[in-house]
């Protein structure tokens, strides 16, 4: 119970860190939240926990599978913030990303990649 009480606040703060960031810099907080800090976390809570490397090496293949179909959601989400307002911008961006991520995955199924 402690250790995952552990990595439930060492995975928080890195969260409010990464915010109080964004707070003080665009710049500097766009640069860390860019970061695969999650991912990075996962990994290590995984080879901290013994999973095989071969399970940490599939978790970094699919993550990066599952991040290329969200690319385009930073770049449409600014064009539509300032014209739709931050509601509306976030569902249609997350509706792209849902999209692409479809797309994606179908693309990736003729090279032997099963997403889903």
């Amino acid at each position: 119970m402690l250790w995952l009480a552990t990595k439930y606040a060492i995975t928080a703060g890195l969260v409010v860190a990464i915010g109080e960031a964004v707070r003080r810099s665009d710049r500097l907080g766009g640069l860390i939240g860019a970061l695969p800090w999650v991912t990075v976390l996962a990994l290590v809570w995984m080879h901290v926990e013994g999973q095989p490397a071969e399970k940490l090496a599939r978790h970094a293949q699919y993550t990066l599978w599952y991040v290329l179909p969200t690319l385009p959601m930073f770049g449409v989400f600014p064009l539509l913030l300032g014209r739709w307002g931050f509601w509306p911008a976030l569902l249609a961006s997350a509706v792209l990303t849902i999209a692409c991520f479809g797309l994606c995955a179908l693309l990736l199924r003729r090279w032997g990649i099963e997403l889903w």
